[in-house]
């Protein structure tokens, strides 16, 4: 919701500024798509270009009315859409200028990763209950997907009331949805995808709160921990799409487990982040929170490509995350 956000860049050439944002798939149409299958794939939530070339073939055959032959034509007219093949790193590195960070609310915890919860990327806060993971989703609050019930409207208007922003405003920018289970969290998501396309440059956050509490709910015992894993990786490989597709940042909560095997590490503190190594390969920055001294709670870089491990403190005040003072 302190929608702090700085975009990292001077301004560069414009051709390739509008070369990043998303080409929607009606743009097809003139390339021998017929309107119908258009809004199949709309229905399917592939509502860009860049959508349609990150979906496997298999996928989009799975469509009602869509052969391989048709999948065929469609990946072709895609190609000359959007370029997928390869660049050059300076090409590249004139894309990552576009990403932008997103304040926590605190300047220290901001420091430590970077500037602040960064575009076309995932960030994973997790810790033990009471260590801010949720206070720091009200904080950021944008389009917020609640699988726990943690969500509170009287937290965001005291954390407007900080900012100095109108209470009702800031609740009306705030897309909100409660899941109810690990399918329904994935419809959620295809559902916001279609709203990040049709309200272009408008949404720049993505909160899950959080991203496994379902998963652990449908699946039970080892029995069913493949099944479970395989669907996490695919709504991670969907959340890692829609943050590269949209340029949006994806913040997600995670809990923690005791580690058995921590104690004979002499490890300090002996808990692991549920979601085994598909949920760490899927995050690019992970954070780990935990309890300090009153109320101070500490952020550990715990895996980032971009910054090296460090700590912050910082402190859940009534207008949401703020620095220790």
């Amino acid at each position: 919701m302190d929608q702090v956000v700085r975009d990292k860049t001077d301004p560069i050439e414009e051709e390739v500024e509008e070369e990043l944002f998303f080409t929607d798939v009606d743009e097809l149409q003139n390339h021998g798509i017929n309107a119908a299958d258009i809004t199949k794939l709309k229905q399917a939530g592939v509502c860009t270009i860049k959508c349609v070339q990150m979906t496997t073939k298999k996928n989009l055959c799975r469509i009602k009315g869509f052969s391989e032959a048709k999948v065929e034509k469609l990946k072709e007219a895609a190609a000359k859409l959007h370029n997928a093949s390869f660049i050059t790193g300076l090409e590249y590195s004139v894309q990552r200028k576009k990403v932008l960070t997103i304040s926590t609310g605190s300047k220290q915890l901001d420091e430590l990763i970077g500037g602040g919860i960064q575009t076309m990327s995932i960030t994973e806060a997790f810790g033990e209950f009471r260590t801010g993971k949720t206070q720091i989703a009200h904080t950021l609050c944008a389009a917020f997907i609640d699988t726990e019930g943690t969500f509170r409207h009287e937290r965001i208007r005291s954390i407007a009331e900080r900012f100095g922003i109108d209470a009702e405003a800031a609740l009306e920018n705030i897309l909100f949805a409660r899941a109810y289970n690990s399918e329904h969290q994935m419809d959620l998501i295809t559902e916001v995808a279609a709203r990040f396309a049709e309200e272009r440059g408008i949404f720049r956050l993505l909160v899950i709160d959080s991203i496994i509490a379902l998963f652990r709910t449908d699946f039970s015992g080892r029995g069913e921990l493949s099944e479970r894993q395989q669907k996490l990786n695919q709504m991670l490989s969907r959340l890692i799409k829609i943050a590269e597709e949209f340029n949006v940042a994806v913040y997600l909560t995670n809990q923690v487990q005791s580690d058995p095997g921590g104690g004979l590490t002499f490890v300090a503190d002996p808990k692991k982040p549920v979601g085994g190594h598909i949920l760490a390969h899927a995050s690019t920055t992970r954070l780990y929170l935990r309890k300090g001294r009153g109320e101070e709670r500490i952020a550990k870089v715990y895996d980032s490509p971009d910054v090296p491990e460090a700590e912050a403190p910082y402190a859940i005040s009534a207008g949401g995350i703020v620095d220790v003072s």
